[in-house]
């Protein structure tokens, strides 16, 4: 069965809030990249409300869904993955208390997560995931001033 993943397109401080993934050990392709925030869902959430689960979860901040900006599917992870540009509302950066936080033995082969801003001139300088997400939000960059 098809898995549906969801993830936030947050801009902050002239910028965006990514995920900074290091020391990645299950995947041989890439052990170090960025990635948007967020995860699969939990039974009877919408994505929407996945999604604001996860922000909170993973950058320990509030935000609220703006709109629905991109939709993919991976044949390789087979799901559907959403992607929304959210707002940010509340909340101390960087305070997420989510489980790849907890240093629970089944996060150990993925590596660190650190939350980072990503300045906007330099997200085209970064290993930012899945790349064709990030060709969508360079060409559409300027749109997305809040």
């Amino acid at each position: 069965m098809d898995r549906t993943r969801v993830a936030g397109i947050i801009p902050m401080e002239n910028g965006f809030a990514f995920m900074h993934r290091k020391d990645v050990i299950k995947r041989k392709d890439y052990q170090e990249y960025y990635t948007f925030p967020g995860g699969g869902l939990e039974d009877g959430e919408t994505p929407e409300e996945g999604t604001i689960r996860e922000i909170k979860e993973e950058f320990g901040i509030d935000v609220k869904i703006v709109k629905k900006l991109y939709e993919t599917y991976s044949d390789k992870f087979q799901q559907k993955e959403i992607f929304y540009l959210c707002e940010y509302v509340s909340g101390k950066f960087g305070t997420g208390e989510g489980p790849e936080f907890s240093n629970d033995p089944k996060y150990a082969d993925s590596g660190k997560y650190l939350p980072e801003i990503i300045k906007r001139e330099d997200v085209r300088n970064i290993l930012l995931l899945p790349s064709e997400i990030k060709e969508k939000l360079l060409e559409d960059m300027q749109n997305l001033y809040l």
